[in-house]
């Protein structure tokens, strides 16, 4: 342990530990009021006065937890690693984020009537291990001095619904990953299994109604995934696993910690937001990240330590004093901010003919078409997605915007530097033969090599009714296309791909309006895209005055 403890403290640039003979404490017993058993492992310095808990709380499994607990029980804090209900021993039955409230609430408890409990509690930890710090965050009590929620929401339901097209990728591959390997937890035969399932989750993505898809991979059903299709983002099924609406009542520093191309960005940032509107000041960071590469590195750790020794310990003095620090892609730079998102001029590049895009209304001019075909769905490449690494993240789009079912509009050569940071939205007139479609749009910056690298995008599912329609038939529609932060450099370009679905990221559109989980029937859609005065079709972007 003071090996490997010495190995990340170098890599990290970590500050000094206070020592490296820490303590581990396997197989702790937390019974909750209703009699199960949930286990923990203690880790904690050999000697020396109560220190403050640093509460993890996991369906993943205690063992993998040792990289991340170890540089905090190194530099005094205690670290309590509990497993969630029905995963890695713990008793009971895994229900996906319905008992974190009540069990994150009894563990509380239980430490705080523990010998060694010091009486100051921290939460940190990412994705699920981050929504658990939200369920119990306004009912913790004053014992818990601070939180850092990474790669996250308090919002577990609304963020499986992008633009209300479901986020199949994600879910179906999480929801089969946990039906097989959660009782007993993520252990190394279950990562080398995940990758033998690889193939049929790929085969199960195309495969109809979406409802038996799961057993395509597993060859039984997983409850996680089949509640995800049959109950829709606004059925009272999702009230217990949406803390959301308490985040006005939590008084707990928190320090948010996200990605740009993490599926949490957007949730997570109007976190932020609903944070700022209750008069907290959290602080936040948002770095390259996709969801699988934010792996706690070296600057979430040096961030997270020195959140935690300021409210914890009230040892300030490491913090940046600006609240907001973004990594700007692009100048490949940290930059610190009052807010988010800082303040900017919303500038409106309008899809012209020819496929240029350009900041002047368009002249008159024909709209474009394109076919999109379920049969044959316009893939994912590269985004925030969470399962195979080549739909994640930023990746060359040259391969995608060279399908007929995709539409690309480009600017001129930048003759000066432009910074765009903050949310992106496309407000596009448009028209569809089918009452049920999609309708996906990507902002782009184009290098000097002609490489289309992706920045940041969103969809919109369009129903019956959903949209007014405008007086000659077309559909004004605004997709949110998620947050950025990139500086495009003179020579680079700007671009926007218009198309009707990106998968297996999201559940590709059928066309028919059948249930999610039982359609089979495949329709054509016939899509127009308009750009004339009466139609002006746009991207609008959130620009930065240059720095002086």
């Amino acid at each position: 342990m003071s090996v490997l403890g010495r190995l990340m403290s170098w890599w990290m640039h970590l500050p000094p530990t206070e020592t490296h003979d820490i303590v581990i404490t396997r197989d702790i017993e937390v019974p909750m009021p209703d009699g199960v058993i949930l286990l923990a492992d203690h880790y904690a310095p050999r000697t020396g006065p109560k220190l403050p808990t640093l509460l993890i709380r996991s369906p993943y499994g205690r063992r993998s937890m040792g990289m991340m607990a170890l540089p905090y029980a190194e530099r005094g804090y205690q670290v309590l690693v509990q497993s969630c209900r029905g995963t890695a021993g713990s008793g009971g039955q895994f229900a996906y984020a319905r008992n974190e409230r009540d069990d994150g609430l009894a563990t509380i408890e239980w430490v705080k009537q523990q010998g060694w409990f010091s009486g100051e509690l921290a939460t940190i930890g990412g994705s699920y291990l981050g929504f658990v710090q939200w369920a119990i965050a306004a009912e913790a009590g004053p014992e818990l001095k601070a939180m850092v929620p990474q790669i996250t929401t308090a919002d577990f339901n609304h963020f499986r619904y992008q633009g209300g097209s479901f986020n199949l990728e994600a879910h179906l591959g999480w929801s089969t990953m946990m039906t097989t390997h959660a009782a007993r937890g993520l252990t190394l035969r279950s990562q080398l299994a995940q990758l033998w399932q690889a193939g049929r989750l790929e085969r199960a993505f195309r495969h109809l109604p979406p409802g038996e898809a799961d057993q395509v991979v597993i060859h039984q059903p997983s409850q996680h995934y089949q509640n995800a299709l049959l109950h829709g983002p606004e059925d009272d099924y999702w009230k217990p696993v949406d803390f959301s609406h308490r985040i006005a009542e939590v008084n707990t520093p928190v320090y948010l910690m996200g990605g740009w191309y993490d599926i949490f960005l957007d949730w997570q940032l109007k976190d932020y937001q609903a944070l700022r509107a209750a008069g907290k000041q959290p602080y936040l960071l948002v770095g390259p990240w996709t969801h699988l590469s934010f792996s706690g590195g070296a600057m979430t750790v040096q961030e997270a330590l020195a959140w935690l020794d300021t409210h914890v310990k009230g040892r300030p003095g490491r913090l940046h004093e600006a609240p907001v620090r973004l990594y700007i892609m692009g100048e490949d730079k940290w930059r610190d901010f009052a807010d988010w998102p800082p303040p900017a001029r919303s500038e409106r590049w309008y899809l012209q003919p020819g496929g240029a895009l350009a900041p002047t209304v368009p002249p008159d001019s024909e709209p474009d078409h394109y076919r999109y075909d379920p049969a044959d769905p316009t893939p994912a490449l590269g985004g925030n997605s969470l399962g195979s690494r080549k739909r994640m993240g930023p990746k060359d789009n040259r391969s995608l915007e060279a399908r007929p079912d995709v539409l690309v509009y480009t600017s001129a050569v930048l003759e000066q530097d432009m910074e765009v940071i903050g949310p992106v939205t496309a407000e596009l007139y448009v028209r569809s033969s089918l009452e049920h479609t999609d309708f996906f749009a990507r902002l782009c910056v184009v290098e000097e090599s002609g490489k289309s690298i992706n920045l940041c995008d969103g969809i919109l599912r369009l129903t019956p009714g959903s949209i007014t329609p405008e007086p000659d038939g077309s559909l004004r529609i605004s997709i949110e296309v998620w947050p950025t932060a990139y500086h495009f450099r003179k020579g680079q370009r700007i671009r926007v791909q218009v198309s009707s679905g990106a998968h297996p990221r999201f559940a590709r559109n059928l066309g028919g309006g059948e249930p999610l989980a039982t359609g089979t029937k495949l329709c054509v859609a016939e899509q127009t895209v308009y750009h004339d005065p009466l139609h002006p079709s746009a991207i609008v972007l959130p620009v930065l005055e240059p720095q002086r």
